[in-house]
């Protein structure tokens, strides 16, 4: 799975948040409060957009939840796959995704050892989630892994009150086919149940990026005045054909864009099994309880379980490497082989989060935290050999476990007229041991942090007028693959301090804001070209990196029918006295270059996002969306050679709604995505060696589909 490797057009107005009434937060009171003490609310002096069900409802045709959430200020999103469909991205101001918290109704999401987040695992968890909350910069304490950068809470416990049933099926370019059937009880003598069932499914733009996407979706709540009960059961199945190698800088200007290297070790055609397949099925039990006027209480308890594997082809391997015997052969014994591999994972994520919530008058106080571990076993088979298989063992099997503890509390007071405090104090406990890697499997680790992340803040409100000021501190520990680097370079952890300064104007017609973000590392990881113990390109502490920058949003009703919004941010991302490693076949070892101050990789200094909304009659609404992304690095070099182009794309979207008799909707969509059939690549990598007295660089990328489209009826009866 590359859950094993990781390390290595939503149409909303970009200001959502600030188009309620001020002093009232009508997002956040309908909130569940599960939730509450992880979100930040209205008045909280951070940096944040709010999304609902409705907006995420309009724009979902089947692709994952990164690309619905692009027209996010300091959104850059990519896909393997090149269309939305299976492994996708998101980086936020930079961030990546193992630096992005992401919960889903306040229960952590993130992998527990790679950090990452794997949204191929939730296939349309849009159709049922009830709002997300964006936090850029380190936000609000919440659980699971640190939010190092940003963050993504996602709620499915909103109640729906009526009943309802809906079909919501699409098909498009590659044929790409989206199918989803909801039913809900809605609230019948305080019960409720719902269900989903979702089929996804696409060829997708690069050869044999196929994926096949199933998901479950069940819950059913009792409600009372005072306390309620919920049950979340929901399951994703995914099955891809691996595309996460990229293409060769070469094909790229030969204008292969859609090839596709996996499988290619196979003599002949491509081996056709060339896959990722993963079962992830989540548990989630809550208990709320109001317990006084001025007190509410709320506790979960999880359980996720995730099984699978990704499985290649390799050619001319020896047997000993796979801890074999060699084969048998008539001139004597067989060393080599062509053999098929799986690399399993098989992992329990458990625990329980809690909050007590108390607001009266002027103040709000939550004192919450959690409690998780995680159980990770990783192993390996080989599931057929050219010349034999010799033996059936796994060639490797270690076990991993990771604990986490943290206690918060945070308090919001309004201190004088339109004056709010804000403090947030958290304490984390991470122990974290790995039994091994797969390369390297006596390398142990045991690893014990206390982290202490203080956030502090102020906000004004008043006649339409908001503004803020907070300082936060992020503490983070290294991912699994950082710390094979071996017994001498064992990583540290990353700390992060974050200043936010806004200010927001609402009105009628029309509303604007801007926010000034500074944002500096002491030691973040990154990778630097230098080889661990056993080979492999690790990732290094840097001792001092930042990001800096402006975001400007804006937005103007001319009339009921015409809407423009948009946002931009301009920033300055700079790594300090960074060193580059490059391998030199030439002397054996590697050479160093050293840099005062270059980029951050994979941080554009300009994105923008604009729609267009135009809604001729009350039932046909028609929408184009914008999006700029500069140039940005592949390493922390700033070699123009080693450089993703700036893009520009424009998608288009017409929606026409429709009410007949006993149906209470009918909704048509039809999208064209990359409107002017922009070449562009969002994501990619880069190596560089010496070879025959000269530097080589190997840049290898990502491309995204040209003009296509997607069509969608949804029904709600």
């Amino acid at each position: 799975m590359k859950r094993i490797l990781f390390t290595g057009c939503l149409m909303i107005s970009s200001l959502a948040a600030f188009t309620q009434q001020p002093l009232k937060d009508s997002f956040y009171m309908l909130t569940p409060v599960e939730i509450k003490g992880i979100r930040a609310n209205e008045n909280a002096p951070f940096t944040k957009t709010n999304i609902t069900g409705a907006e995420l409802k309009k724009n979902n045709l089947g692709q994952d939840i990164p690309f619905l959430l692009n027209q996010v200020p300091s959104v850059v999103i990519n896909s393997d796959a090149g269309n939305g469909i299976g492994y996708t991205g998101i980086r936020i101001r930079g961030t990546d995704a193992s630096r992005t918290n992401v919960t889903l109704n306040g229960i952590p999401y993130n992998d527990a050892e790679s950090q990452g987040t794997f949204f191929v695992d939730l296939p349309d968890f849009a159709s049922s989630a009830g709002s997300i909350q964006i936090q850029r910069g380190v936000g609000t304490s919440s659980n699971g892994a640190g939010a190092f950068g940003s963050s993504i809470n996602i709620s499915t416990n909103e109640v729906n009150k009526e009943p309802y049933a809906e079909i919501n099926n699409a098909y498009g370019s590659f044929n790409s086919v989206k199918n989803t059937i909801k039913a809900g009880t809605g609230l019948q003598n305080r019960l409720l149940s719902e269900v989903r069932l979702s089929r996804i499914s696409s060829d997708g733009f690069i050869d044999r990026a196929s994926s096949k996407l199933r998901s479950i979706y069940f819950t059913t709540a009792y409600i009372a005045p005072k306390a309620s009960i919920r049950l979340n059961v929901f399951s994703g199945k995914e099955k891809t054909y691996q595309a996460w190698n990229g293409i060769s800088e070469a094909d790229l200007k030969a204008g292969n864009r859609s090839v596709n290297y996996s499988g290619t070790e196979k003599p002949g055609e491509p081996y056709d099994n060339e896959v990722d397949n993963y079962l992830q099925t989540h548990y989630q039990f809550f208990y709320n309880q109001q317990a006084g006027k001025y007190i509410s209480l709320s506790t979960a308890f999880y359980l996720t379980k995730g099984e699978g594997y990704y499985e290649q082809y390799k050619a001319d391997r020896s047997y000993a490497e796979y801890n074999m015997p060699d084969a048998a052969g008539p001139n004597g014994p067989i060393t080599e082989t062509d053999l098929v591999r799986q690399l399993w994972l098989d992992n329990d994520y458990f625990g329980t989060v809690f909050s007590a919530n108390y607001k009266k008058d002027k103040t709000q106080a939550t004192l919450g935290g959690a409690l998780t571990r995680y159980n990770g076993n990783h192993f390996g088979k080989v599931i057929w050999a050219a010349q034999g298989l010799t033996s059936i063992n796994k060639w490797y099997d270690l076990d991993a476990r990771k604990d986490d503890l943290n206690m918060y509390l945070k308090q919001q007071t309004t201190v004088a007229a339109n004056w709010h405090l804000f403090y947030d104090l958290q304490y984390r406990y991470v122990d974290y041991a790995i039994g091994g890697f797969r390369n390297n499997p006596s390398l142990k680790v045991n690893s014990q942090y206390h982290f202490f992340n203080p956030k502090a803040g102020v906000s004004f409100t008043r006649n339409g007028w908001k503004g803020f000021l907070s300082y936060a501190v992020a503490n983070k520990e290294p991912v699994r693959d950082d710390f094979e680097a071996g017994n001498s370079q064992q990583p540290k952890p990353e700390r992060l301090h974050d200043i936010e300064l806004g200010i927001e104007r609402r009105q009628a017609k029309h509303s604007w804001a801007a926010t000034l973000y500074y944002m500096n590392y002491k030691d973040q990881l990154v990778l630097t070209g230098q080889i661990n113990d056993v080979g492999a390109y690790t990732r290094t502490n840097i001792p001092n990196s930042y990001r800096a920058g402006i975001e400007l949003q804006g937005e103007y009703r001319a009339s009921s029918k015409f809407s423009l919004t948009g946002n931009i941010t301009l920033s300055q991302n700079k790594v300090k006295d960074f060193t580059e490693y490059i391998d030199d076949y030439d002397n054996g070892g590697q050479k160093t270059n050293i840099f005062a101050e270059a980029d951050i990789a994979y941080s554009p200094a300009v994105t923008g996002a604009a729609i267009l909304s135009y809604k001729p009659v009350s039932k046909l609404e028609l929408s184009l969306f914008n999006k700029y992304v500069s140039s940005q690095y592949l390493d922390n070099t700033s070699n123009k050679s080693r450089m993703l182009d700036a893009f520009f794309v424009q998608d288009f979207k017409a929606s026409y709604t429709v009410k007949y008799k006993w149906l209470k909707e009918v909704n048509f969509i039809a999208q064209v995505n990359n409107l002017l059939n922009t070449k562009y690549e969002p994501n990619g990598y880069t190596f560089s060696y010496i070879y025959g007295g000269e530097t080589t660089t190997e840049n290898y990328y990502f491309p995204m589909a040209g003009v296509n489209f997607m069509l969608g009826v949804n029904v709600k009866l």
